[in-house]
């Protein structure tokens, strides 16, 4: 059996989330969805659980941060080029996201940094295939990584 991934994020306004997701492609499973929760789903072993503050207190006893205000992580996402990743970054940036940082292009790989609104990051990026089977190549001058923004 494959394993899965849920992703549990804390959003302030559930209307807005669910549009934001679907506008970068992604479909909700109403099945698993109310008025408290959406069901994202980004592939066949991966989702993301959207839910309300108060649906989300009911899972921790620990205080919700605000992903705006502080890091929380950065959940990376692979695409099968540098044009898909700047597709999806367009579609978010539509659809009320903010650019997180510049572009990264190291050659090997491209990543870019897509904030939803509620301020959490997904990094969208393509890798070579070759890089993926044979590991990074070296990079001796970390000036050589250029930062671009295309959007």
């Amino acid at each position: 059996m494959t394993n899965m991934i849920f992703v549990n994020l804390p959003i302030s306004d559930l209307a807005r989330s669910r549009a934001f997701y679907t506008a970068l492609g992604f479909t909700i499973n109403e099945a698993f969805s109310d008025d408290t929760a959406a069901c994202v789903v980004i592939s066949e072993a991966i989702y993301v659980m959207l839910l309300t503050h108060e649906k989300f207190a009911q899972f921790t006893q620990l205080p919700i941060g605000d992903a705006r205000e502080a890091c929380q992580h950065m959940m990376a996402l692979s695409y099968g080029s540098k044009e898909a990743v700047d597709a999806l970054m367009t579609s978010g940036l539509g659809a009320g996201g903010s650019e997180g940082r510049a572009a990264q292009d190291l050659g090997f790989m491209y990543s870019r940094a897509l904030a939803d609104p509620d301020g959490h990051i997904w990094e969208p990026f393509w890798m070579d295939p070759a890089a993926t089977a044979e590991g990074p190549p070296e990079i001796e001058d970390q000036a050589a990584i250029t930062s671009t923004s295309s959007i």
